[in-house]
């Protein structure tokens, strides 16, 4: 049995765009032609593959399916690079698509600048995907993305896997904060005084309540769902909470923010990528993990 790869694009599509008629709009077909061309590939292969959902998700089968063919684009575009045949004659050369996730901090702070220098030499654009670095595995897993910053050390299947270095915390909060709270000489103000959270997944300032030896559950919680405003909150005096040194050496030497004392909390961030020999997928690689280098410890 072969998998019409035609059909599999179409249905990384769907993935992609979320609904049948936006893959229908991208394709330039009707939207009665995308489901007949997902309907033909579940006939075929005898499984679903798509979750009819807004937004549309692939199931486990439908994964791998998505998963092959963006294999296949990548290695077709690395290839007509190869023999300089990426581009029509008179155009400018066609972009290949990389879908990667990456954690919100390094996203705000050293990712960006890494595949700006990509996209200078190559044609490329990339579909982002920012998740915790704890889970960003799972969208390497799931076939999602090609390649992800991740705290996750052991190679997901079928994927390399290289350090890039660690992104270390320490607490912080401003000396107005600090003073109304007692913080940081009274441990037991931290049980009273508001936090600042990313999201309810975010666990760093659970992770430094319990070295502490407190209840991690008891603070008052502010949840600022992104890397920049989440910083801000906390040097606006909202609460307390973890940043990175470049997120706060400046305020720190300033005087405008003040340490909590505490261990640092250092999490270890990995590059992980599909195990398929693609130029510009090691491209990406080597331009972010020379990124790292300089940003990480």
């Amino acid at each position: 049995m072969e998998i019409p790869i035609d059909l599999a694009r179409t249905l990384a599509v769907v993935i992609d765009e979320g609904t049948f008629d936006a893959a229908a709009r991208r394709l330039r077909v009707t939207p009665s032609a995308v489901s007949q061309r997902i309907k033909a590939l579940e006939q075929q292969l005898g499984r679903v593959l798509v979750v009819r959902s807004r937004p549309a998700r692939a199931t486990e089968a439908g994964a791998a399916v998505v998963r092959l063919a963006r294999q296949l684009a990548l290695l077709e575009h690395d290839t007509l690079a190869g023999f300089g045949l990426d581009a029509e004659p008179g155009s400018s050369p066609r972009p290949v698509t990389l879908p990667l996730a990456v954690n919100a901090d390094s996203l705000a702070t050293w990712f960006l600048p890494a595949l700006a220098r990509v996209a200078e030499r190559r044609p490329v654009v990339f579909d982002l995907h920012r998740d915790d670095q704890d889970f960003t595995a799972g969208l390497l897993e799931s076939g999602t993305v090609m390649g992800a910053v991740t705290s996750q050390a052991e190679p997901v299947a079928g994927c390399l896997v290289r350090p890039l270095g660690t992104m270390r915390y320490e607490a912080v909060a401003t000396p107005a904060f600090a003073a109304r709270w007692g913080l940081p000489e009274r441990t037991d103000a931290f049980a009273l005084a508001p936090v600042v959270e990313f999201d309810r997944r975010d666990d760093l300032q659970r992770e430094y309540l319990g070295e502490r030896g407190l209840d991690a559950d008891a603070p008052p919680r502010h949840f600022v769902p992104a890397s920049a405003d989440f910083a801000t909150a906390i040097k606006l005096g909202l609460g307390w909470g973890l940043l990175p040194g470049f997120q706060s050496a400046d305020e720190l030497a300033a005087g405008t923010l003040v340490p909590l004392g505490g261990p640092p909390v250092d999490v270890p961030l990995h590059w992980q990528q599909w195990n398929l020999r693609s130029p510009l997928l090691d491209a990406v690689a080597d331009a972010l993990a020379l990124e790292a280098r300089s940003a990480l410890r």
